[in-house]
């Protein structure tokens, strides 16, 4: 779709959808629709919620599983170290 037919969106830019799909969900996050499956499986982030027959995850959810997720430093800390 280009901009020109895509529908005009009921909120205004600066109010995101608190619901979001699972594509529009991985894509907030920066991953594919696969990793983030991986992670909602996981524990890393949450589950969704189930509207009717709508799966839709909750924005303020997914900010919160995303900011517990650890730091680069805090990933890689240890990662080189080596007994001698």
């Amino acid at each position: 779709m280009t901009e020109e037919s895509r529908p005009a969106s009921p909120l205004p830019p600066s109010l995101p959808p608190r619901g979001l799909s699972r594509a529009v969900a991985a894509a907030y996050i920066g991953i594919s629709p696969r990793l983030f499956d991986e992670l909602v499986q996981d524990g890393r982030m949450p589950k969704p919620k189930l509207i009717n027959s709508r799966t839709i995850w909750d924005r303020l959810a997914i900010d919160d599983a995303f900011s517990a997720l650890p730091e680069k430093e805090d990933a890689d800390k240890g990662k080189w170290a080596c007994s001698v």
